[in-house]
């Protein structure tokens, strides 16, 4: 019997006869990561015959009670109601993978940890009370136990199916581990760091994307966050030989995944260089500050006229 979805009851697994509880859940993310799971298309009737979809909202709004055999969960936790909740689907779920940037890092929405919120709720709300946040976007696994973290921003669709097959095949994913310049090789694209001298996070950036960007003579942004052991302090000093400064080379690290351990030491190495400010990346508002002194100072020189 369908009933509205309940994540109370203890995690166990489903029984030999059902076919495994699959539940896709949301957080603070823009979707873009269940919505590749939504586009495998010839691949989604295969799997929907061998697992029961109990819940995820985004293709349906039937839903199965708990407990799943497999939770997939994207998002970050950006409310005090986010994390009651996080805990109280991992209680549920006999696994729990998290895909995409936004959970396993905290996403594009971390860089409010470097700044002050409160200040940008009274700018953009005229009610800022009416509005609850926490001060940080954090990944789940800030939160809860995690059995496997998919990379991606958004996550690639055969590494999904990859994971979704393991865990319900009992074998850990053989998700790749290595850097977006293997994918390079692979795919016979010329490096641009070499060959072009344009910045590139490829040497410290998980694989996952297929060298999209490089392919195209453009460098990496690190959507897919940072591979295992990066040696990102040799990467930032062959940017700095390619021309960026310390400012330049922080706020490259500081976007879809600016809260990856790897990724938030390269950009506060670069702060302590006098780069970028420590608390607060909003380059823009520095710029402004700057041109309202500068307003400030033409109108003083005009009065004096």
């Amino acid at each position: 019997m369908r009933t509205s979805a309940s994540t109370s009851p203890s995690a166990s697994p489903s029984t030999a006869a059902a076919r495994p509880r699959l539940a896709v859940w949301k957080f603070a993310s823009c979707d873009g990561c269940q919505l590749t799971l939504l586009n495998c298309e010839d691949e989604l009737l295969p799997l929907a015959a061998e697992v029961e979809i109990a819940y995820f909202l985004e293709a349906s709004s039937a839903t199965v009670a708990g407990p799943y055999d497999l939770s997939l969960v994207e998002g970050s936790v950006t409310t005090q109601a986010d994390a009651q909740r996080i805990g109280e689907i991992r209680a549920a779920s006999r696994r729990l993978v998290t895909i995409g940037a936004c959970a396993t890092a905290g996403g594009i929405q971390a860089l409010r940890n470097f700044a002050d919120v409160d200040g940008y709720l009274a700018a953009v709300y005229a009610t800022p009370a009416y509005v609850s946040t926490l001060s940080t976007s954090t990944p789940i696994s800030a939160h809860v136990r995690v059995d496997f973290e998919l990379q991606g921003c958004p996550i690639d669709s055969r590494q999904l199916l990859e994971v979704i097959s393991a865990f319900l095949a009992g074998r850990r994913p053989a998700i790749s581990s290595a850097s977006v310049c293997t994918e390079c090789k692979r795919r016979g694209t010329v490096c641009v760091m070499v060959a072009h001298g344009t910045p590139c996070l490829g040497p410290v950036t998980h694989a996952g994307c297929g060298a999209i960007c490089p392919a195209w003579h453009r460098g990496c942004y690190g959507c897919f966050g940072p591979m295992e052991s990066p040696n990102t302090p040799a990467l930032v000093r062959e940017l700095t030989v390619l021309g960026m400064d310390d400012r330049e080379t922080g706020r490259v690290f500081r976007t879809f995944n600016a809260a990856a351990p790897a990724f938030l030491a390269a950009s506060r190495d670069a702060a302590e260089g006098g780069g970028i400010h420590a608390e607060d990346t909003d380059a823009e508002d520095t710029d402004a500050e700057d041109t309202d002194a500068e307003d400030t100072q033409a109108e003083d020189t005009h009065a004096e006229q």
